[in-house]
């Protein structure tokens, strides 16, 4: 009998041990998949914000529309950090212990992931393809860390030989934001340039939040430079070549995906033409010669009243590839399942223009390798192919 009810206890145990492994994650339910996103409402990049959020919760609405993930809605938190580390903290803090989120989707800005992350972590949530292109979202590796960005870095490391080959090129100079950001690119076109035996002729920083630009251009005017790498965003892109123009220098000027948007040349005008950066996904102009790209830049404005970007594309396609491996992690959605589903997950080319993108138990970001894109007579039009180093 005592062998009996030893058995019968053991048997208990190992049911409850069963059940509590087959348990769903936090965050989902028989009905529906809480996933959450930390984005810049009301701060410095509360265009790109707005935008990366419009574009996630208009493929939400669609999977809903066609009956959710296996049988669950989909429901999408959203929380304003304001482009502040601090309150990035916070906000992934109320949406990982408060709200339950199965997974973070699509959050804005390096420092902001930096910080949220040990707090997602600890609960065993899930970083999904973060907006931004910083190395650390990769690595170290870590097996909640998924990215889609190629690096500044890469970016950078590929383009400008290929840029300064076409162009031909005597002296390339660059000019960047002095944080890890500008140093990426920074560091990106030394290893480039060094590969065909060439070398920055002069280096100028500026500290975030510069707005006079004179002092790097007269610099690199006098140095002679004939094509300059700008590891810089939206205001710092549009005042340097403003400066440029106004003085009579006209380098080749390159920038990162971080200056690939419609507000450069919405804001800078008719100067800002001949800029070069290198991107992925393509702007969505309303009137695309693709008829896909077309429909889906007009069925984004009928519903939000404004038009697309490249950032509304970001977002789309974030909850797109979320959507694609819950559907493979099937019925039984999990973290585990989840990140098991990921972890074979290929992705083919889209209408944006995206290259193929792999996933693999060891490689965490999906896609290493980017594309120029030129602003011709105000809108940026892609100038390349994606370029294998």
């Amino acid at each position: 009998m005592k062998l009996a009810s030893l058995t019968v206890a053991s048997l208990a145990l190992f049911g409850l041990g069963a059940a509590q492994a087959q348990a769903p994650s936090q965050g989902v339910s028989k009905t529906e998949i809480v996933i959450g996103t930390i984005q810049d409402l009301s701060g410095p990049v509360a265009a790109f914000g707005k935008q990366s959020r419009n574009g996630m919760q208009l493929r939400v609405d669609e999977i809903n529309e066609q009956g959710g993930i296996n049988g669950r809605k989909l429901k999408l938190l959203v929380e304003d950090a304001g482009y502040d580390p601090k309150r990035a903290v916070l906000s992934a803090q109320k949406l990982v212990n408060q709200d339950k989120i199965f997974l973070m989707a699509g959050h804005i800005g390096t420092a902001h992931n930096n910080a949220a992350m040990p707090v997602q972590f600890e609960k065993n949530v899930i970083n999904f393809l973060p907006i931004t292109a910083a190395r650390e979202m990769f690595e170290p590796f870590h097996k909640l860390k998924y990215s889609f960005a190629a690096t500044y870095y890469d970016q950078i490391r590929i383009a400008a030989p290929k840029l300064a080959k076409d162009k031909g090129a005597k002296k390339v100079c660059t000019m960047y934001q002095d944080d890890e950001f500008g140093l990426e690119v920074m560091r990106g076109a030394e290893a480039g340039l060094k590969a065909i035996g060439m070398a920055l002729a002069e280096k100028t920083s500026y500290k975030r939040g510069a707005t006079d630009f004179s002092s790097q251009v007269a610099r690199m005017k006098s140095g002679g430079c004939d094509m300059v790498i700008l590891g810089t965003i939206i205001r710092e892109t549009i005042g340097a070549i403003g400066e440029a123009r106004k003085t009579g220098f006209n380098p080749t000027f390159l920038g990162s995906s971080a200056s690939y948007t419609d507000l450069i040349h919405k804001l800078g005008g008719k100067p800002m033409d001949g800029l070069y950066a290198t991107m992925t996904a393509q702007h969505p102009y309303l009137d695309e010669a693709s008829q896909p790209l077309r429909f889906w830049a007009n069925k984004y404005k009928t519903k939000f009243s404004e038009d697309p970007t490249v950032f509304s594309v970001y977002g789309y396609l974030i909850i797109d590839t979320f959507t694609k491996a819950a559907q493979k992690a099937g019925a039984n959605l999990s973290t585990d399942s989840f990140i098991k589903a990921m972890d074979t997950m290929v992705i083919e080319p889209d209408m944006f223009g995206s290259p193929k993108v792999t996933y693999t138990a060891t490689k965490r970001l999906g896609n290493d390798l980017s594309r120029l894109s030129q602003i011709v007579d105000g809108r940026w039009k892609v100038a390349s192919d994606y370029i294998k180093p």
